[in-house]
């Protein structure tokens, strides 16, 4: 069977916790690197198949406790974040002859990948007296730490670009009472100016250069591996602030280390043509491309990915907006996975790095899809063609569907 074929056989996997993990056979062998995995329950049935009682997924710290820095102590604020699907992807393996999955996480409660670091971010904060947050951002970090200020009774920052954040993005943030201020200037002026306020102002700085957020999207990858069996031999994500990838790349390592992954993945990272700081090789001062959450031109975490990319043995690389916009309209026309601009920009960079020979066909891939296309919708009414206006008569809408 061909990867394409795997991938499209496959249903869609759903990542195992430390709960589900108790529940592995003891015989290690049956699995690479670790014990075998049960399959985790789906469906709106609450038991399973032999009356046993369905386990629902209780958040990335509930179930990663003894991998993540928390205490018995630490207040534990979550909004069931993590458990995100992993979809295989079965146009996108034909089309590369790679066997492609999906790692959804704009199922997250926030719609982004960032709960899973604010999760313990916010927990490690609220365990340390804070009573404020505060972050940068270009919309999914600010819709996030809103959303966990909120359930922990924290205040929260928010500094934005001014004209340079995604309405839904803006409106997450918001609607959770977070204090919004714009600033005349990019999201690393934003940047510097919050690392400011946290240390001379009793505020918890919540961006990922606190390492909390890194250790809580870590979990991605432990589920990645969990679903699999073992870590995939390529994982594909776009680069901003580039905390992300030295995240996955942090979790796939410590899995090895723990003989629970028998390897890690080669990490390949791509940045919009337009945003592409290390790609060139020095800061981008005016960053410029249509995914506005890896519309960043000094990255925070820029040492963290080389790393990644050198100790893996894999790239980061640049692609224009045309391919992330093609790799966008992809997704949702032939995947049915509705994504964030910057989301493509992994898609498309893993379209590029097969065309030019750098992933060998056979290959398993992993693709971060890092948020949901509802928090910048208008990218996707732009797109679409005006509805057609038809009389209330039935054979009048078969002709103009062409049923008849």
């Amino acid at each position: 069977m061909s990867p394409s074929q795997r991938a499209a056989a496959s249903p869609g996997l759903r990542s195992e916790g430390a709960c589900d993990r108790a529940t592995r056979e003891d015989d290690a062998s049956k699995r690479p690197g670790g014990s075998k995995t049960t399959q985790r329950a789906g469906g709106s049935n609450p038991t399973q198949a032999g009356g046993e009682r369905a386990k629902q997924w209780t958040g990335v710290i509930a179930e990663y406790r003894d991998l993540l820095p928390v205490t018995a102590d630490t207040p534990v604020i979550t909004l069931g974040e993590g458990g995100t699907p992993l979809v295989p992807a079965a146009t996108l393996s034909a089309m590369t002859g790679c066997e492609v999955y999906l790692k959804v996480e704009a199922g997250n409660p926030t719609g982004s990948f960032k709960d899973r670091g604010m999760t313990v971010a916010v927990s490690a904060a609220l365990g340390r007296g804070a009573t404020a947050v505060i972050c940068a951002s270009t919309g999914n970090t600010s819709a996030s730490a809103a959303a966990y200020a909120a359930k922990a009774g924290l205040t929260c920052a928010v500094l934005v670009p001014r004209g340079n954040i995604a309405l839904g993005k803006l409106a997450q943030a918001l609607v959770h009472g977070a204090r919004l201020l714009q600033v005349d200037g990019n999201f690393d002026d934003c940047l510097e100016l919050v690392r400011k306020l946290a240390v001379d102002y009793p505020v918890a700085l919540v961006n990922s250069v606190n390492p909390d957020r890194l250790e809580g999207q870590k979990t991605a990858a432990f589920e990645i591996v969990d679903a699999l069996g073992d870590a995939p031999d390529a994982h594909c994500l776009p680069v901003g602030n580039a905390g992300n990838i030295s995240a996955y790349w942090k979790g796939y390592t410590e899995y090895v280390t723990l003989r629970r992954a028998t390897h890690a993945p080669r990490m390949l990272g791509f940045q919009a043509s337009g945003a592409a700081p290390i790609v060139a090789g020095r800061p981008v001062h005016a960053p410029t491309t249509i995914a506005t959450a890896i519309r960043i031109g000094n990255p925070a975490s820029w040492g963290l990915a080389e790393a990644a990319r050198d100790e893996s043995g894999g790239l980061i690389d640049s692609v224009t907006d045309r391919q992330i916009l093609a790799a966008y309209r992809l997704l949702a026309r032939k995947e049915g996975v509705f994504a964030e601009l910057a989301s493509a920009a992994g898609v498309a960079g893993l379209l590029q790095a097969c065309g030019n020979g750098q992933v060998a066909a056979g290959s398993r891939v992993v693709c971060t899809i890092t948020g949901h296309g509802l928090k910048e919708p208008d990218w996707a009414v732009s797109a679409a063609p005006k509805p057609v206006t038809i009389r209330a008569d039935a054979p009048a809408a078969a002709a103009e569907l062409g049923l008849v």
